[in-house]
């Protein structure tokens, strides 16, 4: 132990203990106040590089009973000395006004960066004892032995046991095979290692160095020499976002405004959604943005977790730069957006158990899903709704099932889009209560957008958005109105808000009720006023923790990172971490089938409509057989044989769109958001296109079967009747199926889904080539219509051209017009059908390559 400036007396005195990556250093503490620091002249003094992260003058010590307070700073003559890298408790800034009283086992650090973190511990031996729950960084020796890490409880005393949902049950393995420590990537949420300043997804097998900072789900470990360090274990996320700024060009929302703007080439205005909004959300904190419509609470939010950029400011957590890390805490975060992000046909416990299959490591077996999802569903009060429908809960029954989707990995940020939008008060006040348990239970970081007021006061912080992205307050909800009635009087009024209805309805004032002001106008004056008052220093400024070896040299108090279009940062963004595409398929396929048989209405109706469309040609036709070659010419036998199989094409076509058209915009919330997590785009389209194929497999059947009962079978030409219509048939509802689904992709929401078939079915009909010639410019339309190859096939199959009867002539020798023309497009030779086959193909990959195109466009990261 290394002696204080001070004795023992009496009793063992309280220490504190100083501890760098296991180097430890320990101070006695007497005296009423005591200092510490590198300076010479403080109580305490740590000299050694080691030490870096404390700054000459860093904290201050004063006795309060038995015990101590401490807080950031030494006060130095008449001034005060701020430490570089502040001082934290679980996560939470020790401030120089707001002192931490100190209990035994208590655990602080300088820093937060892990590879120079400094961890302090207060030891009082005349405090009763508490329960060690030390997070002081754990050593592990590597000499000569193998090490593995993972979930797996068996890994606990001789190997490394990391207790996270999203940890595999074997996770890694640290060996030294004879030239280093190798690590050997055995997971599917990966592993990231930082190394002189750089970040990058190790490989499956990547050979470490001396430093590497080895991040493997919430925790991270240090390899130093041949110890392997466990520095954090991810117990507390902050969020420190400082000065925001993003402007956006404003365009005229009218049609013709917009026609008018477009003609005389004006320069956009610029609209801004934040302007220089530094907010800190600590852990345990539950933190409501609010604000009129087009405030900019949910810009702020989006920006927060990390998915829209900004022009200028920075978004850390726990001192690393969101936007560029994304993908080391990708699993770290939960977030709800405003709709609802549950399939609404399935049971609560299967959205939960479908959501963990494809969030949790695949190693996590059914019994340990099934006891993942059960605890969620008590965490959330769901317990006695497992096996009910989505569809049958309440508003806030629903939105505690969405809520349940994103705690199945325990995330430690939590970010929700007007959880309690459409709720009655009551069930207002028990989302907000439950919203609160979750941050103070398990010290979650939370963040709500909502408009509701009722309730802020159950939140920790409120940060009231006005107009133009201005940050009008951020604090303790309580100490809301007092500031807004300062911020009133300041610009001369007189009257008096009574509650946070009233904020909403003062910062929206039109300019006749307010002196001529525009609201942004008001919202900037409130926003800089708040700037310059006690509540900015007590719960911004004196809050955020200064971010030293950031790459841009940030602080708190001088920000100038940018992290948005135009940046230009040091280091790209590490791989994101691909779990298996073949497991995504399996799950999504599942999934995807459960919600087919879920609607049995809809499905018969897929599955019938073309087949009771068939059949009914029979009774139009009366006891006509369209493809029998009849004894003697018919002219009109070849026109009414390709109106039949016109009416094949049009059935499966309709049917094929009908049934995809809403597929992936009906859940595209839920689309977004698990993509956000880890969904590969070509395990979600494959599912889709795969079920899709088995609905038109079964369609086949059907079809195939009222045909062949309906219609006496032509010769086969070039192969049987029976299988040639089955492959037609398969290939144009495949091919429609993946047209609806490309086009799904495009449009907003159902109803425009819905709008778009006729437009796809009417062209298709128009340039079958059945109803009109086909030639100039619309010959080549028909090219890019499936009807044309559709037709084409049916009608080699049947042999359309051999029903067409030789020219006749008058007695004059005038010739009698022909009511059908034979053309190449009906030619019963392979060459034709396999090409019209093909083409059908060759449109059913190009569908699907612009849906994986316009999928990819919608990626926020």
């Amino acid at each position: 132990m290394t002696s204080s400036k001070t004795t023992l007396v009496n009793q063992a005195p309280a220490y504190l203990e100083f501890n760098f990556q296991g180097k430890i250093k320990t101070f006695s503490l007497m005296g009423d106040r005591l200092t510490f620091g590198r300076a010479p002249d403080v109580d305490l003094t740590l000299e050694g590089d080691e030490w870096a992260a404390i700054s000459r003058y860093h904290a201050t010590l004063t006795r309060e009973g038995d015990s101590y307070s401490i807080y950031d700073g030494v006060l130095q003559g008449q001034d005060h000395q701020f430490s570089r890298n502040g001082l934290l408790c679980g996560q939470r800034r020790v401030g120089t006004y707001q002192p931490h009283i100190l209990q035994d086992g208590d655990e602080l650090q300088i820093g937060q960066d892990p590879r120079n973190l400094v961890r302090l511990k207060y030891i009082n031996p005349n405090a009763p004892r508490r329960q060690d729950t030390s997070t002081i960084a754990k050593s592990i020796s590597l000499k000569q032995r193998s090490l593995e890490i993972g979930r797996d409880p068996a890994l606990q005393g001789s190997n490394l046991y990391l207790d996270a949902p999203v940890i595999s049950r074997r996770h890694a393995i640290i060996d030294n095979p004879g030239q280093g420590y190798v690590l050997y990537d055995k997971s599917t949420n990966g592993i990231f290692i930082t190394r002189s300043g750089k970040v990058f997804k190790a490989r499956s097998q990547e050979k470490l160095q001396d430093g590497d900072l080895i991040r493997i789900g919430p925790y991270a470990l240090i390899l130093k020499g041949d110890e392997l360090l466990l520095e954090g274990r991810g117990d507390g996320l902050r969020i420190d976002a400082i000065q925001l700024s993003r402007q956006v060009n404003k365009h005229p929302e009218d049609f013709w405004e917009q026609i008018q703007f477009c003609l005389k080439q004006k320069i956009p205005k610029k609209f801004s959604l934040l302007n220089n909004v530094s907010v800190p959300i600590e852990p345990g904190q539950l933190v409501a943005l609010v604000g009129g419509s087009g405030a900019g609470k949910s810009t702020l939010l989006e920006t927060l977790l990390g998915i829209r950029p900004v022009d200028r400011g920075s978004i850390y957590l726990n001192s690393d730069d969101l936007r560029r890390n994304f993908n080391i805490y990708r699993t770290q975060i939960g977030y709800v957006p405003q709709q609802d992000i549950v399939h609404r046909n399935l049971s609560v416990t299967q959205v939960l158990t479908f959501a963990a299959q494809l969030r949790l490591p695949p190693d996590t077996d059914d019994a340990a899903i099934a006891q993942i999802v059960q605890k969620t569903l008590k965490t959330v009060a769901l317990s006695d709704r497992t096996n009910s429908l989505v569809s049958q809960l309440s508003g806030g029954q629903l939105k505690r099932v969405s809520i349940a989707v994103e705690l199945l990995a325990n995330p430690k940020l939590f970010f929700l889009d007007e959880p309690t939008s459409g709720l009655d008060p009551g069930l207002d006040k028990k989302v907000m209560e439950l919203l609160r348990d979750l941050a103070k239970e398990e010290n979650r970081t939370v963040a709500l957008v909502t408009h509701a007021t009722a309730n802020i006061t159950l939140c920790d912080r409120v940060a009231f958005m006005g107009r133009g992205g201005n940050l009008c307050y951020f604090g303790d909800p309580n100490q809301a109105i007092p500031f807004f009635n300062d911020f009133v009087k300041s610009q001369g009024h007189h009257h008096e808000l009574d509650g946070f209805a009233e904020i909403y309805i003062e910062l929206d004032k039109p300019p006749e009720e307010n002196q001529g002001i525009k609201p942004e106008a008001y919202c900037q004056r409130c926003a800089e006023f708040f700037r310059n008052h006690p509540s900015y220093q007590t719960y911004v400024e004196r809050q955020l923790v200064p971010i030293s070896g950031s790459p841009s040299g940030v602080t708190s108090q001088s920000p100038k990172t940018v992290s948005g279009p135009g940046s230009a940062p040091q280091n790209q963004s590490p791989q994101q971490a691909t779990p298996s595409p073949w497991r995504q398929l399996s799950v999504l396929l599942q999934r995807d089938i459960q919600l087919v048989f879920a609607d049995k209405f809809n499905l018969a109706l897929a599955l019938l409509t073309a087949p009771i469309g068939i059949g009914l040609i029979t009774f139009a036709i009366r006891d006509r057989e369209p493809f029998i070659l009849p004894t003697e010419p018919d002219p009109t036998l070849a026109p009414l044989a390709l109106r039949v199989l016109f009416v094949f094409t049009c059935a499966a076509i309709w049917v094929g769109l009908s049934g995809s058209l809403q597929t992936i915009v009906r859940e595209s919330a839920i689309y977004l958001r698990e993509r956000l997590v880890n969904l590969g785009l070509i395990p979600y389209l494959g599912s889709k296109v795969l079920v899709l194929a088995g609905l038109a497999l079964i369609q086949t059947l059907l079809m195939t079967a009222v045909i062949l009962l309906g219609f006496e079978s032509p010769e086969p030409q070039l192969i049987s009747w029976t299988m040639g219509v089955s492959v037609t048939a398969f290939l144009t509802l495949l091919t429609s199926g993946c047209l609806g689904l490309a086009v799904s992709c495009f449009v907003s929401n159902e109803t425009q889904a819905n709008t778009a078939l006729p437009l796809l079915l009417l062209p298709q009909i128009i340039f079958s080539g059945v109803l009109f010639s086909m030639e100039g410019v619309a010959k080549f339309i028909s090219w890019v219509m499936l009807s044309r190859w559709s037709v084409g096939a049916y009608g080699a199959l049947v042999n359309v051209n051999e029903m067409v009867p030789e020219p006749q002539t008058y007695p004059d020798g005038t010739e009698i017009p022909q009511a059908f023309e034979v053309t190449p497009v009906y030619d019963a030779d392979w060459s034709n059908l396999g090409l019209n086959w093909a083409i059908l193909g060759v449109h059913a990959c190009v569908y699907l390559a612009i849906a994986l195109w316009r999928l990819k466009q919608k990626d926020t990261l």
